[in-house]
């Protein structure tokens, strides 16, 4: 596991395994009283990971996960509960509506706060704000891969730049939603190959996972850890990924850069949140709890089935990442032209 973790600890004990409800709302409650004064907020009983997105999904998956591992050190029962709706937005917004109390959390990729400010006119969230980053937990690549519509000859992204210029009819990758980091990585690809590909976006990436293997669509874009179940027998070829280094899950497949395609880098982080105005104290108590799940060989073997790579950073890092991040796929996001109203 990768920790980068540099700054804001504050050396205090962490929770030890087998607590009580009871001791650990004293836990939490002590950091608060810590950190607000004569504020009076205790956590919930049983604490709570919001999820924007459907059970079953690599966002679920993460957070039961690290749930498993807080359960009798940061409570008896942690849930994780869904609010799905709005491409995750929902979650959001009902984390930014939650008692500032650290018995509510959200666990969310990162393109919610650094992607959608630039897609959506009217985001009902401020990215820079309204939700406190802990740690990541995960990074995840993505990759660019083709199915049976492709001849086998296409290895390449070269080979499939050159089919796609023979077959600009055919030429269209799918991704799990308008708007994600797929779409726009599929768009930087196409523009920077000077080709015709046209984006069909799906509700999830299975459905896209599944035309693209029954050969109705040619290629994909998607989190490298969707493709990684579908590799035997060869239905789907992946030709590329989006890090600056190869992925240890499927290590014969070079990068974008590698094949010349240096400044298409896409790499999501899944990480966890806390509502806006949460005590400082609170905070990096939960980052502490981040860095002890992952050290929990069933949530590290839970997340290299998913394709990805553990990794925790101080809260303060974790900001200044995504801060950068949005920075960087502003002008990304808006040479595509794309943009929503919803």
């Amino acid at each position: 596991m990768k920790d980068d973790d540099h700054s804001g600890r504050h050396g205090a004990d962490h929770p030890g395994p087998g607590l009580t409800r009871r001791q650990a709302g004293a836990w939490l409650g002590a950091a608060l009283a810590g950190a607000a004064g004569p504020l009076r907020a205790q956590a919930a009983a049983m604490p709570r990971i919001l999820v924007g997105f459907p059970a079953g999904g690599s966002v679920d998956v993460s957070a039961r996960r690290v749930a498993e591992a807080w359960r009798g050190r940061l409570a008896e029962t942690v849930l994780v509960e869904q609010r799905v709706g709005a491409g995750g937005r929902l979650a959001i917004v009902a984390l930014k509506d939650a008692p500032a109390d650290g018995g509510t959390l959200l666990m969310s990729p990162s393109s919610m706060f650094t992607i959608y400010p630039h897609v959506y006119r009217k985001l009902a969230y401020k990215a820079d704000s309204d939700a406190i980053p802990v740690s990541p937990i995960a990074n995840a690549t993505c990759g660019f891969g083709v199915g049976p519509m492709v001849p086998a000859t296409v290895k390449t992204l070269g080979d499939f730049v050159a089919w796609a210029k023979a077959h600009p009819d055919q030429s269209a990758y799918a991704t799990p939603a308008a708007g994600a980091m797929p779409h726009f990585l599929g768009d930087q690809f196409k523009r920077a190959a000077g080709i015709t590909l046209t984006h069909v976006p799906y509700r999830g990436a299975a459905p896209g996972l599944q035309d693209l293997m029954g050969g109705q669509i040619a290629s994909g874009c998607f989190i490298l850890g969707d493709f990684l179940p579908h590799l035997v027998g060869g239905r789907v070829r992946i030709l590329g990924v989006t890090d600056h280094e190869r992925s240890r899950f499927a290590p014969e497949v070079p990068t974008f850069g590698e094949q010349g395609f240096k400044g298409i880098i896409g790499v999501e982080s899944y990480g966890l949140f806390l509502p806006p105005k949460t005590p400082a104290a609170v905070v990096d108590k939960m980052a502490d709890l981040v860095r002890v799940a992952l050290r929990e060989k069933q949530v590290v073997e839970g997340l290299a089935k998913l394709g990805f790579e553990p990794l925790a950073m101080a809260p303060a890092d974790y900001a200044r990442r995504l801060a950068a991040e949005r920075i960087q796929w502003g002008p990304i996001v808006q040479a595509s032209g794309f943009s929503s109203d919803d």
